[in-house]
């Protein structure tokens, strides 16, 4: 992978907070003092988030996030790239690191059986596995494995009812199902695999580290990964070795757009694509294009406009 000055970490942890509020001013005045960008949400079952800066910022930041109660063991992924992908720093106090809507779910009382990247062929191979991305269908429209079942969610939230609708047909003719997930960096996935198992079923597995670590680790000749990454910063999306991919982000849906999208005739750079086109009014195709005068006019005077920034139901992590 080629090196790049910039250092993206995306990280997640479950653990208990206790009070989550009193950690978040320590940390954001950290991420301030590095100049390191990105979100990092607190909640009492831990946290979770993407950041990106300097080295040394970055490092500065993980020594403390580890040195949180129950953190010591934090597992990050790691990539680089040319500029920050991320326009300011927020650390936020939710109510879930992940949201999916199962308040009474607790990934740290049992959730699947881990799959290292190398071994995840064998597992997908399987005949008798059914594989399911976990992500929204967004995400799932640049890129996936091969066979995985798209729930076709417009957010996490609608797994769970998604998952119940399909069970019986995974249990058909009386078997026992083999399910295997997997998500963008694994934390969609502890959740998803509890839900499962607390549902009763016992034989569930996912992608240990996600899609990035695999995409990382797995040479390229030897994956079942058909097409980019989805994530959720200015980078758009990633391929094998987490070098930066080829979609860019509709600034008025915020729908990732192929170079193939870019060439419709309905695209206008800001202001419209083919999946929004139809949807929008004059007035805010109007709106639109006065923010992307605007956003041109800050990169030429060298600033940075931050407009509508990406914050959608999904991360990193």
């Amino acid at each position: 992978m080629t090196e790049h000055p910039i250092r993206i970490a995306a990280l997640y942890h479950f653990t208990r907070f206790d009070d989550p509020s009193a950690l978040r001013p320590a940390l954001a005045a950290l991420c301030e003092e590095h100049g390191v960008k990105g979100t990092l949400l607190l909640a009492h079952e831990g946290i979770n988030g993407t950041i990106a800066g300097s080295d040394a910022g970055i490092q500065a930041v993980l020594d403390h996030i580890r040195a949180l109660p129950g953190c010591g063991d934090l597992e990050v992924k790691e990539s680089r790239a040319d500029t920050i992908p991320f326009y300011r720093s927020k650390v936020r106090v939710k109510a879930e690191i992940v949201t999916m809507g199962q308040p009474d779910l607790d990934p740290m009382e049992g959730v699947g059986t881990y799959v290292a990247p190398e071994d995840w062929n064998a597992l997908i191979s399987d005949p008798d596995t059914i594989v399911i991305d976990t992500r929204n269908d967004y995400e799932v429209q640049i890129g996936s494995f091969e066979g995985a079942i798209d729930p076709e969610t417009k957010s996490f939230r609608e797994f769970p009812e998604w998952f119940r609708a399909r069970r019986a047909e995974f249990e058909a003719e009386g078997k026992t199902p083999k399910i295997a997930m997997f998500c963008t960096g694994g934390i969609r996935c502890e959740k998803s695999t509890a839900f499962v198992k607390s549902e009763g079923l016992d034989e569930v597995y996912h992608l240990k580290g996600g899609i990035l670590k695999y995409l990382e680790e797995v040479p390229e000749e030897e994956s079942l990964w058909k097409g980019e990454c989805f994530v959720f910063d200015e980078r758009v999306s990633v391929k094998h070795g987490l070098e930066i991919g080829e979609h860019t982000l509709c600034r008025a849906c915020r729908m990732p757009l192929s170079p193939a999208d870019l060439a419709h005739e309905t695209y206008e750079e800001g202001v419209a694509c083919r999946h929004c086109h139809a949807e929008r009014t004059d007035e805010q195709r109007a709106r639109y294009a006065e923010r992307q005068r605007q956003s041109k006019l800050a990169r030429e005077r060298g600033e940075a406009h931050v407009g509508k920034v990406l914050d959608r139901d999904g991360d990193n992590g």
